[in-house]
């Protein structure tokens, strides 16, 4: 059982970085007061919403890593090599993150990018589990999330050749309660 919660907050505490909400980091547009546009502009104001109709045809989620800012792409880059297989709200919370980067003390900034790359390193089937085990423990009382990252800081605290051996043993599944039968 320690050995399953474990792993399950290893995985959260991978996700963590990306916890918030896409609301709450998606870039925030001012609305922009509408000009006319002059006669020989026209054409070009007409094949904007055409080459958009086509790129969200093609599939093309924006914003595309060319479109990113040269600052954001620097921080970002760990993630370039997955930015084009990431969801729209995806690529909107790690753009936020990136916006608030420099904001960041150099040890947090060092941590977010620790974890951009360990992130980046995950399988989509681990970072799948990863954003469930999250959402799992998000829901766990306060008191019981205490004793988890109590737990993980004791794990932690182990060798290399005991966390190996933790490993190697196998997980019994939790115990369930019995229904009573009238």
């Amino acid at each position: 059982m320690l050995r399953a919660l474990l792993a399950a907050l290893a995985l959260c505490l991978a996700a963590a970085a990306g916890a918030q909400s896409p609301a709450e980091t998606a870039p925030k547009a001012a609305p922009k007061p509408e000009a006319a546009p002059k006669p020989e502009a026209a054409p070009k104001a007409a094949a904007k919403p055409a080459a958009k109709k086509k790129a969200a045809a093609a599939g093309v989620v924006r914003p595309t890593w060319i479109e990113l800012s040269p600052e954001q792409r620097e921080i970002l880059a760990p993630l370039k090599e997955d930015w084009e297989n990431l969801e729209r709200e995806r690529r909107l919370k790690w753009i936020g993150i990136a916006k608030r980067y420099p904001k960041m003390k150099p040890q947090e900034q060092e941590r977010v990018q620790r974890r951009m790359h360990a992130w980046a390193a995950l399988t989509p089937e681990q970072r799948r589990q990863a954003r469930e085990n999250y959402r799992r423990i998000a829901k766990v009382p306060p008191e019981k999330r205490k004793d988890i990252r109590a737990q993980w800081a004791e794990y932690q605290q182990l060798s290399p050749a005991e966390r190996e051996k933790l490993q190697q043993e196998p997980v019994a599944p939790p115990a369930r309660k019995k229904k009573k039968q009238p």
